[in-house]
């Protein structure tokens, strides 16, 4: 019984491990919690994201990122094998730094988000910061971005990537923080494991 008490603590310190969190709050005009019961309606309307993946599937996976982050970078990796037969949604936030909203916005209007991203995270992974993007920002870009980090705040998410989906098996909504292996995302949305 006391191991089981310990593993708990163990096991939320390694989740932080897996994520990239807030350094400050940022400030929304509607702070309105969401229940993860609404959070895939609140999401699909609200949202402003690109899609990866099996763009018929009929239940969304909700991914918010930082383009800064690179647990973000390694949950991308992990979702490459799942693009066959599910449909992610990929919305940039801004959290970590400068660089944030003017790749998040690089990556969002790319012609081709996909592999903008792809490109991208292959360069943050390898610590070389990622691709260039211009400082300017497209004010009603720069707004959909900000409105995703209130969404992530609304979510009560302290740290991303932040995924929001339905299982596949329960029907339930999920959340969780953090990267995952394809294998753990894949037990996650509750998908036949290959």
């Amino acid at each position: 019984m006391k191991l089981r008490h310990l593993a708990l603590p163990l096991m939320a310190s390694l989740a932080l491990l897996t994520a990239c969190s807030k350094e400050q709050p940022a400030s929304t005009a509607d702070a309105t919690p969401i229940a993860a019961p609404q959070a895939l309606d609140v999401l699909a309307a609200q949202g402003k994201g690109f899609t990866a993946g099996a763009l018929m599937a009929a239940n969304p996976v909700y991914v918010l990122f930082d383009p800064q982050c690179p647990h973000c970078g390694h949950l991308w990796e992990s979702s490459l094998p799942l693009h066959g037969k599910v449909k992610f949604v990929w919305l940039p936030v801004s959290l970590l730094n400068a660089k944030s909203t003017p790749q998040g916005a690089a990556i969002l209007t790319a012609s081709n988000p996909v592999e903008a991203m792809t490109t991208h995270e292959k360069s943050l992974l390898t610590s070389q910061g990622g691709i260039s993007a211009s400082s300017s920002v497209a004010p009603e870009v720069e707004a959909a971005i900000k409105a995703n980090t209130a969404l992530l705040d609304r979510l009560g998410a302290t740290s991303v990537p932040f995924v929001v989906a339905r299982n596949q098996r329960t029907g339930a909504v999920v959340t969780a923080a953090g990267a995952m292996s394809t294998e753990t995302l894949t037990g996650f949305l509750g998908l036949a494991q290959p």
